[in-house]
């Protein structure tokens, strides 16, 4: 049997993290709970259902990640990445159970439910993302947003599902994806001016590799604002994004089009900022944004030699 260790970072996720640690409750050996300040019951579950729960204060995702991978460092076997929102399905857990292959990180496909609907349709859940690797063997990226786990060695992909359902209400989600925006924004500075030292860059294949090529050569490359529409078309029209059910199609409106319409809205405001007041973009972005970002995150090492 695989011997498993699941790292899960909280803050007020009491609604969603005893059903989190329950679905992995069959296969790992270890559940490790990062809080980074929770003032509901999220502690107080976690620890209920057997999780060694950790404080740490947040900065990233990525740093609070790394740092989690440091707690457990030398720990036999292998490590799952789950958000507290997230379940795994039924046959990822029968495949991890059976025993995993011999790399040194697997692919696991994705599902969405965005207000209790699974999204079908629009190519928004095509790509799998790296989630289980041998502890020692990866690290996660350093980076503000949309940050990946890179392993050392050989991968291989998975049949299984982890399943992102948020029970939140729209308003949690929107407030959400308004800060995703502006850390989007300090990535795409962050690219053009060098602000941020980055531990990792993504292998050349695979989805997620190809996904962020797309993104930094051809979508960025594309008129500010026009390419939010384009992006929706191709993902609404193209891949079929309004075959889905209500709920679902909101999710496309919502997250294929707002979203990265306001990355662009925000994106103008900071530059617009930088012209005026012949600002660098380090204090640009925390005038506008309100994000620090000097010094840079700790905790983002690099993968050990």
């Amino acid at each position: 049997m695989t011997r498993l260790t699941v790292i899960i970072l909280t803050q007020d996720e009491a609604k969603h993290i005893g059903r989190a640690i329950r679905s992995v409750s069959d296969v790992a050996q270890r559940v490790v709970v990062v809080d980074s300040g929770s003032t509901d019951a999220t502690v107080q579950i976690a620890a209920s259902l057997g999780a060694e729960v950790l404080y740490n204060p947040w900065t990233t995702h990525a740093a609070q990640f790394n740092w989690a991978l440091d707690q457990i460092a030398g720990t036999p076997g292998w490590v799952l990445r789950l958000d507290a929102d997230e379940v795994i399905t039924i046959e990822l857990a029968s495949e991890i159970a059976a025993g995993l292959p011999d790399v040194d990180g697997c692919y696991v496909g994705r599902g969405i439910k965005f207000m209790g609907q699974l999204v079908r349709h629009g190519g928004v859940c095509a790509v799998a993302t790296l989630r289980l690797f041998r502890n020692g063997h990866g690290r996660c990226e350093a980076r503000w947003m949309d940050e990946h786990i890179v392993v050392d060695g050989p991968t291989a992909h998975l049949r299984g599902r982890i399943i992102d359902d948020n029970r939140n209400p729209l308003d949690w989600w929107v407030a959400k994806h308004i800060g995703y925006a502006s850390r989007e924004v300090v990535d795409v500075l962050n690219y053009e001016y060098g602000l941020l030292p980055t531990s990792h860059a993504l292998p050349g294949h695979g989805g997620a590799a190809v996904k962020r090529w797309v993104k930094l050569h051809l979508y960025a490359q594309m008129p500010a604002g026009l390419r939010a529409g384009l992006y929706f078309a191709y993902r609404y029209v193209v891949r079929g994004g309004f075959r889905d059910g209500p709920q679902a199609r909101a999710f496309h409106v919502l997250q294929g089009f707002w979203y990265r319409y306001l990355v662009d809205v925000k994106l103008a405001e900071v530059r617009r900022y930088m012209a005026s007041r012949n600002a660098p973009p380090v204090d640009a972005i925390r005038d506008v944004l309100g994000i620090e970002i000097n010094p840079p995150p700790p905790h983002s090492k690099d993968i050990a030699a």
